[in-house]
Order: structure tokens, then C-alpha cells, then sequence
């Protein structure tokens, strides 16, 4: 006899299909008809998948026969024409086709009727801004405008608001605001377009003695802002954020649209040399004397890691979208790429040219800027661009511009005495000839190109093969005094409306470089007569002075 316990209707699955519909005609067991059958669900459940029929009018029999099984959960007619006439037999391809058509449709609207031909849409529009997107997102190389830079129609915008030599500049990404910073301590908030001052945020006096009179800090007061010099500053890519650090070894966040104090973190021992957020995001990384990199999360505005390698001073360092960054050491002569999430770093290691080499070959009788047999030894790194995710340039006392790839421990390519040599006396050996040592480095994200700055007057444009493979020279931009920071921007259709670049700037085939700037190049440089981190040399005359200058470098054609 079998088990009762499987002779249960409710220990049993419940069967779909052909095989509802013959149980349906089985006879209940109690004889009632209605209550007990097997198949006809209880009162609540009953109820619910009535609240979910479609039409309102399914009983209970259906309920129990099909149930959702026999519902036609298709779109009607007129759902499909109201969703943009999509089909249950369209393929991908045809959906594709589809959503962009509705675009292009949208954009002409957008624009205004019989203005725009669609196939200019869909060039300019859809495919380069796609393809600029896809390319940027891949880290690689994207961007070749250097053989179009017109350094000889270039607009130039001039600030001076600080005592001392400016360490360092920066402007946001649309073109409304420029920050400058002094030795003196203070920093100055510019209208990018009309070169007037909006708010300047002074050295603080740092009170060493509590309310008492006692020769110690009250902690209870907290400075708001920057107590010495300041030597670095970083700008988010939306604007929102300003970090600043020096030698108060504080890195201070600002509201960059309101001019506030926000908060100060603490952490590092020695001064801040170099600040940088990363593209799109808010994370911030801060370089030391030293000799760590701390990055910080402005989003949770909290810290989150200390990284360490460098010997020596780090004297400045760059980042881009990835969640790495490349940094110099100074004196250690090394150049280290940090992957942050693998928790590893690559080290390369500088230097053209050993003492000893220089002792037994000697140096060129006759040197030649653009000799590449001319050898010097470089006895420290003090600054680094990114190219992309994976190249980068680095420069320092030797005058040579090195250009190096992640997948190769040497240099890819040395640029020597990219800013030619300095005549320096000698009681001893008279005249001698030293190499102009690369004081600032900065690149267009993911552009093939490279701008350098050192004391000899000029700011130098130079052009990335499109392998990564050397570099050569695409124009230069008078600028005296030493140049201690350099950022690149590019300028779109804002700069348009600035007020100094019709006055400023020459005019071309009888039109002014305000129409010539819409698409080109923006370098911001912080200028001064002493050297950022030191005074061991002191500029005068021929025009130099302490103060930023942004200039603007139009593409040829553009006037077209």
C-alpha cells in the first residue's frame, strides 16, 4: 500500500502543459467539486493573479487550466509605434540603424531644419566625437595637431599679482578661472577672460603660542589656509576642487567656484612638491621631499594610501585617467611608474653619461645644441609629463628632454640640450659652458605634443612621432624669466569671447587671432626670477618678472 504522505496533492509538483487539462477533468476526491480540487489554487493566490490578468474578465477556471502560462505578454500594435516602431523581428543591426536615424533626427531639430546636411552630422558629429571617446578610454595616443600649431599668431595673456617668483598655475578645463601661486605664500583666483583678479587667499600667520601665553600651538585652532611658501597646485576636471601644498607640508582643498577654505590634510614631514587629480575623477595624489606619494579620495574627502620607492626628494609628478602615476626622485635619478591597484611600480633609471665616461672621452670642442654626440652627465630628474597611459618625458639638469615607454627600461628617444647651453665664469677655468637644466614639463592628454620650459626666454613646442619613437622641434613661444610650471589646455570656442585676445594678438590675412582660436592650443605657465624650489640663481632685466602668462596657439587653417 503506498505512503499516504505521496498520495498528497500538496507534496506533489505541479504539472504544466497538456497535462493541466486532463487533471482538470479528474474527479475531485471529496466530492465537493470546487474547494479540494488539486489544481485550483487557494483564495489568496486566486485573488493575486486576478489583480495581474491583463483584461479584467479572466475567471477562475483559467486561472487554474492555464494560467500566465496562456497569456500573450507581446506589445501591441500600437506599444511598438509609440516605443519608435521597433519590430520582434528586428535584427541588431536594424536596431542600430535605427536609433541612430532617430539621433541624427533629433540633433537637425536641435540645430534647426535645412541648416545641417546629415552627412556632416554623422562625420563630425557622431563618428569623431565616438571615435575621440573610444580612443581616449583606451589610453592610447589620439590626438595629432603639432604640424598644424601656428606659433606665430599665438595671443598672450599676462597676470602679475605675486611678490616673489609664481612656483606654479593652473587654469580650470572650461576656461573661466586661472590659479597662480607665490613664494610669498599666498594664492591669486583670474577671470580667465578678462584678466581681472576675484579673490586672493593670503599667507596665514602661524600662532606659536596657546591663549595662555605658553610657547606651544593651541590645537584646538585650526589655519585656514597656507602658512609658507606654496609650491604646488591641482585643479579637478570638473572644477569643483583646488588642492594646494608647500612647505607648511599641509595639503589644503579649496571650493574653486566660491573661493572657501574646505579642509587641510596633514601627513606628509616635508614639503609638497607636486599635486595632481586624476582625469574625471577625484582622486588626488600629493609628492614630497619625502620621498612618498599620498593619495587622497575627495569624494569621501579621506585618505587612502602612502606610497613609497623613491631615495630622494620627489620633485614632481603627472597622472592621467588610469589609476597610476609617474613621478621623478631628484638625486636618485629614477623615474617610477605606479600601478595603484596592483600595489607594484616600475623603476627606470636616468643618467646620460657617467663621470667616468666624461673624464676619458671629454666633451665636444665646438658643442652644438643639436649635436646628439654632445654628453653630460645628469645628476638629477626634476620633472615628468604623461604622453598617454603608457609613454611619458622626463628632464632635468642635463638639459635632455628622454622620452620612454613602459615596455622598455631605457629611453625611447634623448633630445639633448633641447634649451641649448648657459655661459657660466669660472675663476679657475674660465668660461664654461653648462647646459640649460628642463625646469617644467607638460604634454596634451593623449596629443603628440610636448611643451618644455628652462631659463633661456622661450617656451618650447616640440612633436611625438606617432610611434612614440623621437621627438622634434614644432615651434617656440618668448616667455622670459625661469619657467617653474607649465599646463596645457585646449581651447575651444570660450576663448572666443576673451577681451585680451583681440588686443594682445596680431592679426592674420586681415582678421584678429579672436577667430583663430576656437580649436588650438593653451599653455599656462607660472614664470618668476627664481627657481622654484631654491635662490641658487637670480634673473633680471629683459623683461622678467614674477607672474603667469597663458597663451593661446591657434591650428592653421583655422581661420578657414
Amino acid at each position: 500500500m503506498p505512503d499516504p504522505f505521496f498520495a498528497n496533492s500538496k507534496g506533489q509538483k505541479r504539472r504544466r502543459g497538456p497535462s493541466n487539462v486532463n487533471a482538470k477533468n479528474k474527479k475531485p476526491r471529496t466530492g465537493t467539486g470546487t474547494s479540494k480540487n488539486q489544481n485550483q489554487p487557494p483564495a489568496k493566490r486566486r485573488r493575486r493573479d486576478e489583480e495581474l490578468d491583463s483584461d479584467g474578465t479572466q475567471d477562475d477556471d483559467n486561472v487554474g487550466g492555464g494560467g500566465l502560462d496562456d497569456l500573450d505578454l507581446r506589445h501591441s500594435d500600437s506599444d511598438a509605434g509609440a516605443s519608435g516602431e521597433e519590430d520582434e523581428h528586428e535584427t541588431p543591426a536594424e536596431k542600430r540603424l535605427r536609433l541612430a536615424k532617430l539621433y541624427i533626427d533629433s540633433l537637425k531639430k536641435d540645430i534647426g531644419e535645412g541648416e545641417v546636411d546629415a552627412a556632416e552630422i554623422d562625420k563630425e558629429i557622431l563618428s569623431v566625437r565616438l571615435k575621440q571617446d573610444v580612443q581616449e578610454s583606451s589610453g592610447k595616443l589620439s590626438i595629432f595637431i603639432a604640424d598644424k600649431l601656428n606659433t606665430s599668431t599665438y595671443s598672450k595673456l599676462r597676470v602679475k599679482g605675486h611678490k616673489l617668483s609664481v612656483t606654479c598655475a593652473v587654469a580650470s578645463e572650461d576656461g573661466t578661472m586661472l590659479f597662480t601661486a607665490g613664494k610669498e605664500g599666498g594664492i591669486v583666483k583670474w577671470d580667465l577672460l578678462t584678466g581681472k583678479e576675484l579673490a586672493r587667499f593670503p599667507k596665514l600667520r602661524k600662532d606659536t603660542k596657546d591663549r595662555k601665553g605658553k610657547g606651544r600651538a593651541d590645537p584646538a585652532v585650526e589655519i585656514k589656509g597656507h602658512t609658507d611658501e606654496v609650491l604646488a597646485l591641482a585643479l579637478s576636471s570638473d572644477g569643483k576642487y583646488l588642492a594646494s601644498g608647500g612647505r607648511d607640508r599641509l595639503v589644503c582643498i579649496w571650493d574653486a567656484q566660491k573661493g572657501e577654505w574646505l579642509r587641510a590634510f596633514g601627513g606628509h614631514r616635508d614639503a609638497i612638491s607636486s599635486l595632481s587629480f586624476r582625469k574625471d575623477s577625484l582622486q588626488l595624489y600629493s609628492a614630497s621631499f619625502d620621498r612618498t606619494i599620498r593619495l587622497f579620495d575627495l569624494a569621501a574627502m579621506g585618505y587612502v594610501e602612502t606610497l613609497f620607492g623613491h631615495q630622494d626628494c620627489i620633485q614632481d609628478m603627472d597622472t592621467l585617467r588610469a589609476e597610476t602615476a609617474v613621478s621623478v626622485g631628484g638625486r636618485d635619478r629614477t623615474v617610477r611608474y605606479w600601478k595603484v591597484p596592483e600595489e607594484s611600480q616600475l623603476v627606470f633609471r636616468g643618467g646620460r653619461g657617467t663621470a667616468q665616461e666624461i673624464l676619458e672621452n671629454g666633451l665636444d670642442e665646438e658643442p652644438d645644441a643639436a649635436s646628439s654626440s654632445q654628453t653630460f652627465v645628469e645628476g638629477s630628474l626634476d620633472c615628468v609629463a604623461m604622453i598617454d597611459e603608457t609613454s611619458f618625458v622626463s628632464g632635468g639638469d642635463s638639459g635632455s628632454i628622454c622620452l620612454w615607454s613602459t615596455a622598455k627600461k631605457k629611453p625611447v628617444f634623448t633630445l639633448p640640450l633641447a634649451h641649448g647651453l648657459h655661459e657660466h665664469h669660472s675663476e679657475t677655468e674660465g668660461i664654461v659652458l653648462e647646459p640649460r637644466w628642463i625646469s617644467a614639463l607638460a604634454c596634451l592628454r593623449y596629443a603628440d605634443v610636448v611643451v618644455s620650459g628652462s631659463s633661456d626666454g622661450f617656451i618650447r613646442l616640440w612633436k611625438v612621432d606617432s610611434k612614440l619613437r623621437s621627438l622634434t622641434a614644432c615651434g617656440s613661444i618668448p616667455c622670459p624669466g625661469v619657467v617653474n610650471s607649465l599646463r596645457v589646455v585646449s581651447p575651444r570656442s570660450f576663448f572666443s569671447g576673451a577681451s585680451w585676445l583681440s588686443t594682445e594678438a596680431p592679426a592674420v590675412n586681415g582678421r584678429s587671432a579672436a577667430h583663430l582660436t576656437v580649436k588650438g592650443l593653451g599653455l599656462v605657465a607660472g614664470v618668476g626670477q627664481e627657481p622654484k624650489f631654491g635662490r641658487w640663481r637670480r634673473l633680471k632685466g629683459d623683461g622678467v618678472s614674477n607672474c603667469a602668462f597663458v597663451f593661446t596657439v591657434p591650428l592653421r587653417g583655422a581661420e578657414q
